[in-house]
């Protein structure tokens, strides 16, 4: 099955651009790889953004600070995580964590385990979250801003069911208690800020949450 969860368009101009922070454009990276839309969409916003250079080239915009540009934005875009084509989806998203390196599993409540990727870009970072079958994480909101996509099973809760493939972002404004689908469910997420955990579970764990 195909994602139905999508990146913004923002978002998605934002990385074709190369303006992402690192953690939030390896979270991206990931959903590209298992998303066509997506893809397409990507490859427009590229498109687009290469006319709208060639447009400003022509208006005063010399050769020379021309070429400066095109070699910093293909800079940008060369730091990017992008899927290895010799390799399955899942192995590819695999590595492309894997240049980051990762801690080991570690319990932060139950059912629920955290793993650290040494990443963190403008203070942003990556991290990737197991939850147990059936599941419920304490009802929650966040003081910045939450990307989440999913990479095996799925979890569910007021704003629908996410399974793989399919992104969340969250911020502030959104408050939520997800549910773990019927298997294990991994997550990758980038995450800005802190949880901030609701209802007495969720008091009594929080001094043990560090994400």
């Amino acid at each position: 099955m195909r994602p139905i969860h999508h990146p913004s368009d923002l978002l998605l101009a934002e990385y074709a651009a190369g303006s992402l922070d690192e953690a939030s454009a390896l979270i991206v990276s990931a959903h590209l790889a298992l998303c066509p839309h997506c893809r397409r969409a990507v490859a427009d916003f590229e498109c687009i953004g290469g006319a709208l250079l060639e447009q400003v080239g022509g208006g005063g915009f010399d050769t020379q600070r021309r070429g400066q540009a095109v070699t910093a934005i293909s800079a940008d875009l060369s730091q990017q995580p992008v899927p290895r084509r010799d390799l399955s989806v899942a192995d590819s998203i695999e590595a492309m964590i894997d240049v980051y390196g990762r801690g080991p599993w570690r319990w932060i409540g139950p059912g629920v385990y955290h793993r650290r990727i040494d990443l963190e870009d403008n203070g942003v970072r990556a991290f990737m979250l197991r939850g147990a079958p059936g599941t419920e994480l304490p009802d929650h909101s966040h003081s910045g801003t939450e990307l989440t996509l999913v990479l095996k099973g799925e979890f569910s809760h007021e704003l629908g069911r996410f399974g793989v493939g399919d992104m969340e972002a969250a911020d502030g404004g959104i408050r939520h208690a997800p549910r773990i689908g019927n298997e294990e469910c991994i997550c990758l997420v980038a995450m800005a800020g802190t949880i901030r955990l609701r209802g007495l579970l969720g008091r009594l764990i929080q001094p043990f949450v560090r994400l």
